[in-house]
């Protein structure tokens, strides 16, 4: 099994380019069932999630073409017979699995959907997703760990609600409703710059979406559709999680290829904690920080703190000048890397979904185990800051949502490999 192999202490400098969103190319790819158009992403993360996805949609009949040089795919469905079923050995290890779901009941009224799969860090219910689709009138039922949808008469617009907040329920719901008959209403939506990629794609493609307001989103419905050529968004999570890297230990460290006003409130956060940065429209330099300061923050639904940078902030909380909180408001088993970090000599207690950090603390390099996607990489972060070695098993987590991680840190003085 890989392991990644660190040795900490090295200043980071250079820059890293951020690749395209994990985040934002797996609905897009789950939306591309419902055309026969050709349709060709730029862009796109060659990271595991991506190419899950990828053989899923090639199994259930997709005529679909990676191309990892030029980070690109190319879809033509045009005369394709398509199985309208996802099984469990596809959705098992990715949650972004069940979007496949809107878009199979949209175009062929019938879907039999594996229930989601991915990190262990919560239960992650589907029945937001399927209170939506039910409004648009299928009928649904579970059995044996799958879903069971049909419209037979295809699906109608409806006024939706969702009860809480839920990105790949938005998304489910969006994709489905763009070929259902009438006008559909959401309200409650989440509006993560990801689904805004999403919708910007649908209508270039011949989709009929127009955003109402900040959780509002009226979709009408359209039978045709157009080739399309679309360049998915940066990854906001891998932009967040290289900009912590620079503040933890980085001298004049550029972060490019972003669009800053998708991270206001982290780089609000970073700033009130003491990390100095130079921000531009498309890129940020890290300046060398010495002094980090205790920070109390939660996370939220976008434009809130995104919980996917969560255990990367808890390395950083632990260079902070005294006790630093951090509330964990979306996963309820989110704080399984806290054990590995107080195993490198962090200090951080947990109560229910709390975190409390105190610091400084000197971490100290030690063979640590990866449970999550993020999890994974706030080992590696603590790992850069470590004295001696660092040793991470289990990096095929890692390998889900990161595209080139070693590399991108290697062109900036790093010393990471990974080993066998």
């Amino acid at each position: 099994m890989q392991k990644l192999k660190v040795k900490g202490k090295n200043i980071l400098s250079g820059e890293i380019k951020i690749s395209g969103s994990k985040n934002a190319t797996l609905p897009i790819l789950a939306a591309s069932i419902l055309s026969e158009k050709k349709i060709d992403l730029k862009r796109v993360p060659i990271v595991k999630d991506v190419v899950t996805m990828c053989h899923l949609l090639k199994y259930m009949g997709s005529n679909i073409k990676i191309n990892s040089q030029k980070k690109n795919i190319l879809i033509n469905n045009k005369n394709k017979k398509f199985k309208n079923i996802a099984p469990y050995s596809f959705v098992k290890t990715m949650r972004a699995g069940v979007i496949v779901l809107g878009s199979l009941l949209a175009r062929f009224g019938k879907a039999k959907v594996s229930l989601p799969g991915g990190c262990a860090i919560g239960t992650r219910p589907v029945d937001i997703h399927l209170y939506g689709l039910k409004r648009l009138g299928a009928k649904i039922k579970i059995k044996n760990g799958y879903i069971f949808a049909e419209a037979k008469k295809g699906l109608t617009g409806a006024q939706i609600k969702f009860p809480s907040i839920s990105v790949g329920a938005t998304e489910n719901v969006i994709i489905a409703a763009s070929l259902a008959s009438g006008i559909t209403y959401l309200k409650n939506c989440a509006c993560e710059p990801e689904i805004k990629n999403l919708t910007d794609f649908l209508n270039k493609m011949g989709a009929n979406i127009s955003w109402l307001g900040k959780r509002e989103i009226k979709i009408m419905g359209c039978k045709k559709f157009n080739h399309v050529s679309h360049q998915v968004m940066f990854d906001r999570i891998e932009a967040g999680t290289f900009i912590i890297a620079g503040a933890l230990i980085g001298k004049k460290l550029k972060i490019s290829g972003i669009q800053t006003r998708f991270l206001n409130t982290e780089i609000k956060i970073l700033r009130k904690m003491g990390v100095r940065m130079q921000i531009s429209k498309d890129h940020i330099y890290i300046l060398h920080s010495p002094k980090i300061k205790p920070v109390k923050i939660k996370t939220e639904p976008y434009p809130g703190f995104p919980t996917d940078l969560q255990a990367q902030m808890i390395v950083l909380m632990t260079k902070a000048k005294g006790k630093s909180q951090i509330k964990e408001n979306i996963f309820e088993n989110r704080f399984m890397h806290v054990p590995e970090l107080n195993r490198m000599g962090a200090k951080i207690n947990t109560l229910g979904n709390l975190s409390y950090v105190e610091g400084p603390q000197n971490l100290n390099g030690a063979e640590v185990m990866a449970t999550d996607l993020r999890a994974s990489v706030s080992l590696v972060l603590a790992g850069l800051i470590a004295n001696n070695q660092t040793i991470i098993n289990r990096v095929y987590h890692l390998d889900r949502g990161y595209e080139d991680l070693e590399k991108k840190l290697r062109q900036c003085k790093a010393k990471i490999s990974r080993i066998f």
